[in-house]
């Protein structure tokens, strides 16, 4: 790998006092309760600090609550110092992004058009899950109106900047999420992928995150975007993403669409590569691809194949989807937005309100007719897993642009969709994919490595993206 991908975020020992604890990973933070060596208020207080310290640069959160995650974190430390932690999380500090339900804290999605008032008394099956296993909820993250587009800014809560350069975009929809965590602000975060929102940011900020198997997680209520929005886990790391996704998983009475509980994907994290049949791509046989992204994505094949794996370059075989997606992408919108007067959209982000008026005459034979594209994107994607284990794709195409736009100045088309070809396929047809940082361009930003696996093997994607970690190390902290 190249000189840019070497050097681990933070590293050391977890006893490295020269480290704040702002900067361990929650698999570390865990490791240090259990020896005693530092408690969980005093990593709540760490990270609190540092939203405190950095979070202006980025715009990362849209709410705080101090007092419950210290008190939290003071319920946490009593029950370590009894030898009787909870769940998988005891003490971890956690951030939601404001689109998913958290009781006792209003979820405004970045719309003025959303009673601040509430009542907010419900947490989403994700977030119960989360205090469940003693996670400490501590604030929430920024998203675009409704979580609506691949950056994220919205008249309600500014532009979310990228922490390696302000002046860039964090990417979206879970921007505030992947800023946050890149910057010590929490080790892990729970965001949402409806064309690419957990993997674009990822990609963007030099973060993991992952899209899991649709159903893997439960989610109430239903996304207005139907079955192409997933819940996911954000962190630094592929073992902390693979840690928040067992802590996620399962059944949800109120979701008729979760999928039973599976194997833990901690446990499978040390599955070898060596032996998989890899198909790498780094255009879909239909992208434009920057150059330096090429080389990134390059070398990160590279890993694989000296890691023992048989890698063809391959194309799945699909054209872009993107024209079936938007339809149902922007249907979904248009259905969010149904209750809307004039007066409430002309608060809104035009372009949100364009896109949905422009489909909101869609037909249901035109939905149909989307629904089939997508159907046989998946039967072809089911097909091609049979000779591949995995694929590997760039994330985005593009470095990061500049904040506070939908696409780069100059760009030839104006929705985000034309610049996320990577990432919105793949919640067509369900399946998992997880984005990892895989290199630096020459002016110091991330650049995203895409592992996709057939529907269900969510945990050997992210066993392929922990050994890829392990051998190229998971990126550099952003200074």
């Amino acid at each position: 790998m190249s000189g840019a991908t070497a050097g681990a975020v933070g590293g050391g020992a977890i006893g490295d006092r020269s480290r704040s604890a702002a900067d361990l990973t929650a698999t570390e933070l865990l490791a240090a309760y259990r020896a005693g060596e530092l408690s969980p208020v005093e990593a709540t207080r760490a990270v609190l600090d540092r939203v405190a310290e950095r979070d202006g640069e980025v715009n990362a959160f849209c709410l705080i609550d101090e007092n419950a995650a210290l008190a939290s974190a003071a319920r946490s430390e009593e029950r370590w110092a009894r030898g009787e932690p909870v769940g998988l999380l005891d003490g971890v500090p956690v951030s939601i992004k404001d689109v998913l339900l958290t009781d006792g804290w209003p979820t405004l999605r970045g719309s003025r058009t959303i009673d601040r008032n509430g009542p907010w008394n419900v947490d989403a099956p994700s977030v119960a899950r989360v205090r469940d296993h003693g996670g400490v909820l501590f604030g929430k993250t920024t998203t675009p109106e409704l979580g609506w587009k691949g950056v994220t800014d919205s008249s309600l809560t500014g532009v979310t900047r990228n922490p390696w350069n302000p002046d860039r975009t964090a990417g979206g929809s879970s921007g505030g999420s992947a800023a946050a965590i890149q910057l010590g602000m929490g080790p892990l975060s729970l965001g949402t992928d409806g064309g690419g929102s957990v993997r674009i940011p990822a990609g963007f900020c030099g973060i993991t995150g992952h899209k899991p198997t649709y159903g893997r997680v439960p989610a109430y209520p239903a996304s207005p975007f139907g079955t192409l929005a997933h819940i996911g886990p954000m962190a630094r790391t592929a073992a902390d993403v693979a840690l928040l996704l067992d802590v996620m998983s399962g059944v949800d009475t109120r979701d008729p669409w979760a999928l039973a509980p599976t194997d833990s994907a901690v446990a499978a994290l040390d599955t070898p590569v060596a032996g998989l049949r890899v198909a790498a791509s780094p255009t879909l046989g239909y992208v434009d691809l920057h150059p330096e992204v090429a080389t990134a994505f390059t070398a990160a094949v590279a890993v694989f194949r000296a890691m023992g794996a048989e890698v063809d370059e391959a194309d799945p075989g699909f054209g872009d989807p993107v024209e079936a997606f938007e339809l149902l992408w922007f249907v979904g919108a248009a259905k969010s937005m149904a209750h809307l007067g004039p007066a409430e959209r002309a608060t809104m982000d035009p372009g949100l309100v364009e896109s949905a008026e422009r489909m909101a005459g869609a037909t249901a034979l035109e939905y149909v007719d989307a629904m089939a594209v997508r159907n046989d994107l998946g039967t072809l994607m089911g097909e091609f897993h049979s000779r591949y284990d995995l694929l590997l794709t760039p994330t985005l195409p593009i470095p990061a642009f500049e904040a506070g736009v939908e696409v780069p100045s100059g760009w030839p088309r104006k929705r985000w969709t034309s610049w996320t070809p990577f990432t919105y396929p793949f919640n067509m047809t369900q399946q998992p994919a997880a984005s990892v940082p895989c290199g630096f361009t020459s002016d110091g930003l991330p650049v995203g490595l895409q592992i996709v696996g057939p529907r269900h093997a969510d945990n050997a994607v992210l066993a392929a993206a922990h050994a890829f970690q392990q051998a190229a190390g998971p990126g550099r902290a952003a200074g």
